[in-house]
């Protein structure tokens, strides 16, 4: 059975990724998605609306569940 301390020779091809390199790019994809995320809201929301039409808050008061006559 070979050491696991011995001095390897030749070429190492794939270095599998430790704990804290897997926290990491897990964080970084939640950080992305939430990116993409705001950023198709911010787009969509930005469709929607008219161009026309100020951004105002719309005329609420005490009757405004009643229709006026």
């Amino acid at each position: 059975m070979r050491n696991t301390f011995a001095p390897r020779h030749g070429l190492v091809l794939l270095k599998t990724p430790n704990h804290r390199q897997k926290a990491l790019q897990r964080r970084l994809t939640v950080v992305c998605g939430l990116l993409a995320l705001a950023l198709a809201s911010s787009l969509i929301g930005s469709m929607t609306h008219p161009k026309g039409e100020p951004l105002g808050r719309p005329h609420t008061g005490p009757f405004s569940y009643f229709p006026s006559e």
